[in-house]
């Protein structure tokens, strides 16, 4: 064998890349053939999973069976058998002592694991005999991620059981139907089990018992490790002032409730915050003169109908700026599920922009005013954005951006890749049928060429003339200012046709309509 692969970081490497190619067959042959390789293959095999049924396949067929169902006929349970799905697992017999040793070379190699209990396949009979036969021993001793999805009440009592003291990032969604006292239980016990916890996201119910449990798992948290804290609920005073001044802290989540002040945030790593709060907006003032230097992304959502939104982006901007904000944000986001008519210009100080997300409703009228001139305006004062959502989904008004704020979008963002607004369609189509013959050369409106990068965009129930060669024009006219368009987003019917034109174009790979070098577009 050559000398270079009896290095182990070597074999490794080659390892994970046979993995992540998906040559398992290959790997497992050469894994059986030269002893080399079986470590650094069985490790690079096991390091993730995204169910616990295939640690069951590590013990003899004898301790496991298959409860499928007595109705099952024999071709349907061998496809289900070779597929291993809708077939749940469950024990015959504890395994013995040996079978378990051969059991745990396997599970000391995971370092990932997804659970989705929709899809769960082990009986709580089962994971009981894990329990029980780990003892005071983690069954998972390297697992370093731990991810479960919709956690109901069959699974939550054993959370604790994959979890282990190199555990480090955990992720856990819980069911709406789980037992409070169930779920904060199984909260109060990460501190312990995880004690350098760096990334924790729970998306939690709502209720007191919650609130004091995810509040003392704060408190008992390593201040030193933790990075990430993205919880969904509400905490206590005590909590709160904790979790302001953690000195590591990226990304943080919070929820506020009722009337609260914040105190300034001294958050000098801090990239990312979501704040969810369903009163008013006094808690804002936390932004005033507070420690952000790496601050990169900020997400606001008001849960509350009753939440009073008034002039939010000034109120904003006003705080923001005393932290030295506009130098350093590339993203902000704000929803809210009501009307909303916000003023865009006190968001053009923050000209680094790269994403720029309001959401409102438009139910019963629309409170869109987004026209030419707010895209004007925002494109000069952040030519880097890449996405673009102004309002909720676009609804059948016709009011909206017209064929020239399209082209000063493209042509002043280059990057740009994904775009929501409120538009009307007919001015694309008029700007080649025109209602009057030009009179000459310089009333000839031009579709301008551009290089936008936008690949998606979401038209709604934006309304369009009935005819298809209307259709057809605004399917060019779409393709001339962003070549690189893929997807159309619609409710509204009428643009099936735009869609499956821009479609049909693209595979005979060529355009109609091109800018001319004579007639450039007029911006102005």
């Amino acid at each position: 064998m050559h000398p270079c692969l009896n290095v182990d970081e070597i074999l490794r490497l080659l390892a994970c890349e046979l993995v992540v190619s998906g040559a398992k067959v290959a790997i497992v042959a050469l894994a059986c053939c030269c002893k080399s390789f079986e470590d650094p293959v069985l490790d690079a095999l096991w390091e993730t999973q995204d169910q616990l049924t295939p640690l069951l396949r590590c013990l003899p067929q004898e301790v496991w069976k298959e409860d499928g169902g007595s109705f099952v006929s024999q071709l349907i349970a061998f496809v289900l058998s070779v597929l291993n799905c809708l077939i749940r697992k469950s024990f015959k017999r504890i395994p013995t002592k040996a079978e378990w040793t051969h059991f745990r070379k396997h599970t000391r190699r995971m370092r990932n694991l997804k659970v989705d209990a929709t899809k769960n396949l082990v009986t709580s009979g089962v994971l009981s005999a894990l329990q029980l036969r780990t003892a005071n021993e983690p069954l998972l001793p390297r697992l370093g991620s731990f991810e479960c999805q919709d956690a109901t009440g069959t699974l939550i009592p054993f959370i604790p059981l994959f979890l282990s003291p190199k555990t480090i990032n955990i992720t856990i969604t819980f069911s709406a139907t789980s037992r409070t006292v169930m779920v904060a239980s199984t909260i109060a016990q990460l501190s312990t089990l995880c004690p350098y916890i760096r990334f924790v996201a729970l998306h939690l119910p709502r209720d007191p018992v919650i609130v004091d449990a995810v509040s003392e798992m704060l408190l008992a948290c390593n201040r030193d490790t933790l990075q990430a804290f993205l919880v969904d609920s509400p905490l206590t005073g005590e909590a709160r002032e904790v979790l302001y001044k953690l000195p590591r802290l990226s990304h943080v989540w919070m929820v506020v409730h009722g009337p609260i002040s914040l105190p300034p945030l001294k958050l000098p790593r801090l990239r990312g915050i979501k704040i969810e709060y369903d009163h008013n907006r006094g808690w804002l003032q936390g932004f005033r003169g507070a420690t952000l230097g790496k601050l990169k992304s900020v997400t606001f959502r008001a849960t509350s109908m009753s939440a009073q939104i008034g002039d939010f982006l000034e109120d904003f901007q006003g705080v923001a700026l005393t932290a030295s904000a506009q130098n350093t944000l590339s993203a902000f986001r704000f929803h809210c599920s009501q009307p909303w008519n916000p003023n865009y210009s006190s968001l053009l100080a923050f000209r680094q922009l790269t994403v720029l997300e309001i959401e409102f409703s438009c139910h019963d009228v629309c409170s869109s005013k987004v026209d030419d001139d707010i895209i004007v305006s925002l494109t000069q004062a952040m030519p880097k954005l890449e996405i673009l959502r102004l309002g909720g989904i676009p609804c059948r008004s016709l009011t909206g951006v017209t064929f020239k704020g399209l082209v000063v979008l493209a042509c002043r963002c280059l990057q740009l890749s994904k775009l929501r607004i409120h538009l009307q369609a007919n001015s694309l189509a008029e700007v080649i049928t025109g209602t009057e013959p030009p009179t000459s050369s310089e009333h000839i409106t031009v579709v301008p060429g551009t290089h936008c990068a936008l690949t998606d965009l979401q038209v709604g129930g934006t309304p369009i003339l009935s005819a298809s060669r209307t259709r057809l024009t605004i399917a060019l006219v779409l393709l001339q200012i962003f070549p690189r368009i893929l997807n159309i987003e619609y409710t509204n019917p009428q643009w099936k046709g735009v869609a499956e034109t821009i479609e049909t174009i693209r595979k005979v790979g060529c355009h109609v309509y091109h800018a001319s070098k004579t007639h450039p577009p007029r911006l102005q």
